[in-house]
Protein backbone atom coordinates (compact mmCIF):
# COMPACT_ATOMS: atom_id res chain seq x y z
CA UNK A 1 0.00 0.00 0.00
CA UNK A 2 2.83 2.34 0.93
CA UNK A 3 4.65 1.55 -2.28
CA UNK A 4 1.50 2.36 -4.27
CA UNK A 5 1.24 5.71 -2.43
CA UNK A 6 4.89 6.40 -3.17
CA UNK A 7 4.46 5.66 -6.87
CA UNK A 8 1.25 7.71 -7.08
CA UNK A 9 2.90 10.77 -5.53
CA UNK A 10 5.96 10.35 -7.75
CA UNK A 11 3.75 10.21 -10.85
CA UNK A 12 1.79 13.32 -9.82
CA UNK A 13 5.00 15.20 -9.09
CA UNK A 14 6.57 14.16 -12.39
CA UNK A 15 3.69 15.31 -14.58
CA UNK A 16 3.07 18.51 -12.65
CA UNK A 17 6.76 19.31 -12.92
CA UNK A 18 6.64 18.72 -16.66
CA UNK A 19 3.62 21.00 -17.07
CA UNK A 20 4.74 23.82 -14.78
CA UNK A 21 8.51 23.53 -15.19
CA UNK A 22 8.76 25.66 -18.34
CA UNK A 23 6.62 28.38 -16.78
CA UNK A 24 8.79 28.29 -13.63
CA UNK A 25 11.82 28.89 -15.84
CA UNK A 26 10.06 31.84 -17.53
CA UNK A 27 9.15 33.33 -14.16
CA UNK A 28 12.74 32.97 -13.00
CA UNK A 29 14.25 34.49 -16.16
CA UNK A 30 11.81 37.38 -15.96
CA UNK A 31 12.54 37.95 -12.29
CA UNK A 32 16.30 38.03 -12.96
CA UNK A 33 15.87 40.54 -15.80
CA UNK A 34 13.58 42.74 -13.71
CA UNK A 35 15.89 42.77 -10.70
CA UNK A 36 19.02 43.59 -12.75
CA UNK A 37 17.38 46.25 -14.93
CA UNK A 38 17.44 49.99 -14.46
CA UNK A 39 13.80 51.07 -14.69
CA UNK A 40 14.79 54.57 -15.79
CA UNK A 41 16.49 53.07 -18.85
CA UNK A 42 13.52 50.80 -19.54
CA UNK A 43 11.12 53.75 -19.36
CA UNK A 44 13.45 55.80 -21.56
CA UNK A 45 13.95 58.51 -18.94
CA UNK A 46 17.66 58.65 -19.77
CA UNK A 47 16.73 59.50 -23.36
CA UNK A 48 14.27 62.22 -22.46
CA UNK A 49 15.72 65.71 -22.63
CA UNK A 50 15.01 67.53 -19.39
CA UNK A 51 13.36 70.87 -20.09
CA UNK A 52 12.58 73.31 -17.34
CA UNK A 53 9.39 74.91 -18.65
CA UNK A 54 9.20 78.47 -17.41
CA UNK A 55 6.78 81.27 -18.20
CA UNK A 56 7.45 84.95 -17.73
CA UNK A 57 5.09 86.79 -15.36
CA UNK A 58 4.95 89.57 -17.93
CA UNK A 59 3.51 87.42 -20.71
CA UNK A 60 0.36 88.73 -22.27
CA UNK A 61 -2.12 85.87 -21.95
CA UNK A 62 -5.88 85.92 -22.17
CA UNK A 63 -7.85 84.67 -19.18
CA UNK A 64 -8.85 80.99 -19.32
CA UNK A 65 -12.45 82.09 -18.83
CA UNK A 66 -12.38 83.60 -22.32
CA UNK A 67 -11.48 80.18 -23.68
CA UNK A 68 -14.11 78.35 -21.65
CA UNK A 69 -16.89 80.32 -23.33
CA UNK A 70 -16.41 78.12 -26.40
CA UNK A 71 -17.59 75.05 -24.47
CA UNK A 72 -21.26 74.12 -24.21
CA UNK A 73 -23.14 74.67 -20.98
CA UNK A 74 -23.48 70.92 -20.45
CA UNK A 75 -19.75 70.31 -20.50
CA UNK A 76 -17.76 69.77 -17.31
CA UNK A 77 -14.26 71.26 -17.13
CA UNK A 78 -11.91 68.99 -15.15
CA UNK A 79 -8.61 70.83 -15.52
CA UNK A 80 -6.93 73.80 -17.19
CA UNK A 81 -3.14 73.73 -17.60
CA UNK A 82 -0.66 76.13 -19.10
CA UNK A 83 1.80 74.13 -21.22
CA UNK A 84 4.55 74.89 -23.68
CA UNK A 85 4.29 73.58 -27.24
CA UNK A 86 7.41 74.32 -29.26
CA UNK A 87 8.07 77.56 -27.41
CA UNK A 88 4.49 78.86 -27.49
CA UNK A 89 2.22 78.85 -24.41
CA UNK A 90 -1.02 76.93 -24.74
CA UNK A 91 -3.96 76.14 -22.53
CA UNK A 92 -4.60 72.41 -22.24
CA UNK A 93 -8.24 71.99 -21.23
CA UNK A 94 -9.60 68.62 -20.12
CA UNK A 95 -13.36 68.32 -20.08
CA UNK A 96 -16.33 65.99 -20.16
CA UNK A 97 -18.78 66.73 -22.97
CA UNK A 98 -22.50 66.57 -22.43
CA UNK A 99 -23.18 63.45 -20.32
CA UNK A 100 -25.23 60.85 -22.14
CA UNK A 101 -27.16 57.86 -20.82
CA UNK A 102 -26.42 54.44 -22.24
CA UNK A 103 -28.88 51.57 -22.49
CA UNK A 104 -27.86 50.47 -18.99
CA UNK A 105 -29.21 53.72 -17.60
CA UNK A 106 -25.82 54.78 -16.19
CA UNK A 107 -24.23 58.08 -17.06
CA UNK A 108 -20.98 57.84 -18.98
CA UNK A 109 -18.62 60.78 -19.49
CA UNK A 110 -15.65 60.64 -21.82
CA UNK A 111 -12.68 62.84 -21.01
CA UNK A 112 -11.56 64.94 -23.97
CA UNK A 113 -8.80 67.52 -24.36
CA UNK A 114 -8.81 70.80 -26.22
CA UNK A 115 -5.82 73.02 -26.92
CA UNK A 116 -6.04 76.79 -27.11
CA UNK A 117 -3.41 79.42 -27.90
CA UNK A 118 -2.88 81.17 -24.58
CA UNK A 119 -1.93 84.52 -26.14
CA UNK A 120 -5.18 84.87 -28.10
CA UNK A 121 -7.61 82.36 -26.57
CA UNK A 122 -8.17 80.85 -29.99
CA UNK A 123 -8.92 77.14 -30.07
CA UNK A 124 -6.50 75.14 -32.17
CA UNK A 125 -6.61 71.64 -33.68
CA UNK A 126 -4.59 68.66 -32.48
CA UNK A 127 -0.92 68.45 -33.40
CA UNK A 128 -0.27 67.60 -37.01
CA UNK A 129 2.49 65.26 -38.17
CA UNK A 130 5.17 67.92 -38.58
CA UNK A 131 4.47 69.46 -35.17
CA UNK A 132 4.59 66.01 -33.53
CA UNK A 133 7.94 65.26 -35.20
CA UNK A 134 9.41 68.56 -34.02
CA UNK A 135 8.15 67.95 -30.47
CA UNK A 136 9.55 64.40 -30.44
CA UNK A 137 12.97 65.49 -31.71
CA UNK A 138 12.97 68.36 -29.23
CA UNK A 139 12.31 65.86 -26.41
CA UNK A 140 14.86 63.25 -27.53
CA UNK A 141 18.32 63.69 -25.98
CA UNK A 142 20.27 62.70 -29.12
CA UNK A 143 20.22 64.49 -32.44
CA UNK A 144 19.04 61.88 -34.92
CA UNK A 145 16.88 61.45 -37.97
CA UNK A 146 13.34 60.12 -37.95
CA UNK A 147 12.96 56.60 -39.30
CA UNK A 148 9.15 56.37 -39.46
CA UNK A 149 5.95 58.06 -38.35
CA UNK A 150 2.64 56.37 -37.51
CA UNK A 151 -0.71 57.79 -36.43
CA UNK A 152 -2.39 55.63 -33.79
CA UNK A 153 -6.07 55.74 -32.94
CA UNK A 154 -6.40 52.37 -31.19
CA UNK A 155 -4.28 50.63 -28.56
CA UNK A 156 -4.72 47.05 -29.72
CA UNK A 157 -3.52 46.99 -33.29
CA UNK A 158 -3.39 43.37 -34.44
CA UNK A 159 -4.10 42.27 -30.87
CA UNK A 160 -1.39 44.24 -29.08
CA UNK A 161 0.52 47.48 -29.14
CA UNK A 162 3.39 48.75 -27.01
CA UNK A 163 1.59 52.06 -26.49
CA UNK A 164 -1.27 51.41 -24.09
CA UNK A 165 -2.96 53.11 -21.20
CA UNK A 166 -2.21 56.59 -22.56
CA UNK A 167 -4.00 59.32 -24.48
CA UNK A 168 -5.21 58.67 -28.02
CA UNK A 169 -4.91 59.59 -30.81
CA UNK A 170 -1.14 59.74 -30.79
CA UNK A 171 1.78 60.10 -33.14
CA UNK A 172 4.46 57.39 -32.96
CA UNK A 173 7.79 58.80 -34.12
CA UNK A 174 10.52 56.15 -34.37
CA UNK A 175 14.08 57.44 -34.34
CA UNK A 176 17.03 56.19 -36.36
CA UNK A 177 18.84 55.18 -33.21
CA UNK A 178 20.53 51.94 -32.04
CA UNK A 179 17.88 51.61 -29.32
CA UNK A 180 15.03 51.81 -31.89
CA UNK A 181 13.32 54.32 -29.63
CA UNK A 182 9.79 55.41 -30.47
CA UNK A 183 8.55 58.69 -29.02
CA UNK A 184 4.79 58.89 -28.57
CA UNK A 185 3.11 62.28 -28.76
CA UNK A 186 -0.52 62.70 -27.70
CA UNK A 187 -2.01 64.68 -30.57
CA UNK A 188 -4.88 66.34 -28.70
CA UNK A 189 -2.91 66.94 -25.47
CA UNK A 190 0.13 68.38 -27.21
CA UNK A 191 2.65 66.54 -25.01
CA UNK A 192 5.10 63.65 -25.20
CA UNK A 193 3.65 60.75 -23.23
CA UNK A 194 5.88 57.67 -23.69
CA UNK A 195 9.33 56.53 -24.75
CA UNK A 196 9.61 52.94 -25.96
CA UNK A 197 13.01 51.36 -26.70
CA UNK A 198 14.44 47.85 -27.17
CA UNK A 199 15.06 47.39 -23.44
CA UNK A 200 11.43 48.17 -22.75
CA UNK A 201 10.33 45.69 -25.43
CA UNK A 202 12.37 42.90 -23.82
CA UNK A 203 10.89 43.89 -20.47
CA UNK A 204 7.38 43.86 -21.92
CA UNK A 205 7.87 40.41 -23.48
CA UNK A 206 9.16 38.92 -20.22
CA UNK A 207 6.41 40.70 -18.31
CA UNK A 208 3.88 39.04 -20.61
CA UNK A 209 5.38 35.62 -19.78
CA UNK A 210 5.40 36.57 -16.10
CA UNK A 211 1.73 37.58 -15.94
CA UNK A 212 0.63 35.02 -18.57
CA UNK A 213 -1.61 37.72 -20.01
CA UNK A 214 -0.77 37.39 -23.69
CA UNK A 215 -3.11 40.17 -24.82
CA UNK A 216 -3.19 43.09 -22.41
CA UNK A 217 -0.01 42.12 -20.50
CA UNK A 218 -1.14 43.62 -17.19
CA UNK A 219 -4.03 41.43 -15.99
CA UNK A 220 -2.78 39.61 -12.88
CA UNK A 221 -6.20 38.07 -12.29
CA UNK A 222 -6.43 35.99 -15.47
CA UNK A 223 -7.51 32.36 -15.23
CA UNK A 224 -4.32 30.92 -16.74
CA UNK A 225 -2.10 32.56 -14.13
CA UNK A 226 -4.36 31.32 -11.33
CA UNK A 227 -4.30 27.75 -12.63
CA UNK A 228 -0.50 27.69 -12.95
CA UNK A 229 -0.05 29.30 -9.54
CA UNK A 230 -2.16 26.58 -7.91
CA UNK A 231 -0.41 23.90 -9.96
CA UNK A 232 2.93 25.28 -8.80
CA UNK A 233 1.94 25.02 -5.14
CA UNK A 234 0.71 21.45 -5.67
CA UNK A 235 4.00 20.58 -7.41
CA UNK A 236 6.01 21.88 -4.46
CA UNK A 237 3.82 20.09 -1.91
CA UNK A 238 4.01 16.85 -3.86
CA UNK A 239 7.80 17.19 -3.82
CA UNK A 240 7.77 17.52 -0.04
CA UNK A 241 5.46 14.52 0.24
CA UNK A 242 7.68 12.51 -2.08
CA UNK A 243 10.73 13.34 0.00
CA UNK A 244 8.91 12.31 3.17
CA UNK A 245 7.68 8.94 1.91
CA UNK A 246 10.96 8.06 0.22
CA UNK A 247 13.45 9.29 2.85
CA UNK A 248 16.10 6.82 3.95
CA UNK A 249 15.16 7.01 7.60
CA UNK A 250 11.56 6.19 6.84
CA UNK A 251 12.56 3.22 4.67
CA UNK A 252 14.82 2.01 7.45
CA UNK A 253 12.05 2.32 10.04
CA UNK A 254 9.55 0.46 7.90
CA UNK A 255 11.90 -2.32 6.77
CA UNK A 256 11.29 -5.85 8.08
CA UNK A 257 13.47 -6.94 11.06
CA UNK A 258 15.15 -9.71 9.06
CA UNK A 259 16.10 -7.14 6.40
CA UNK A 260 17.95 -5.07 9.01
CA UNK A 261 20.13 -7.93 10.27
CA UNK A 262 23.81 -7.45 9.60
CA UNK A 263 25.39 -10.15 7.40
CA UNK A 264 27.60 -12.65 9.19
CA UNK A 265 31.17 -12.59 7.92
CA UNK A 266 32.80 -16.01 8.10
Amino acid sequence: MKRKTHLRIRKIHRYLGLITGIQFVMWTIGGIYFSFSDMDEIHGDHQRKQHATTFSPGMELVSPTEVLQYFSAGSTITSVKLIDILGEPHYQISYHPDTTLHETGHAHATTLTQLAIAATGELRPALNEQEAIELARHSFIDSTAVASVEYITKENINGHHEYRGSALPAWAITMEHPTKTTVYVAAEQGVVTKFRNNKWRVFDFLWMLHTMDYQGRDNFGNLLLRVFSIAGIVTILSGFALYFVSSGSRRQNTARPQDRRRPVIS
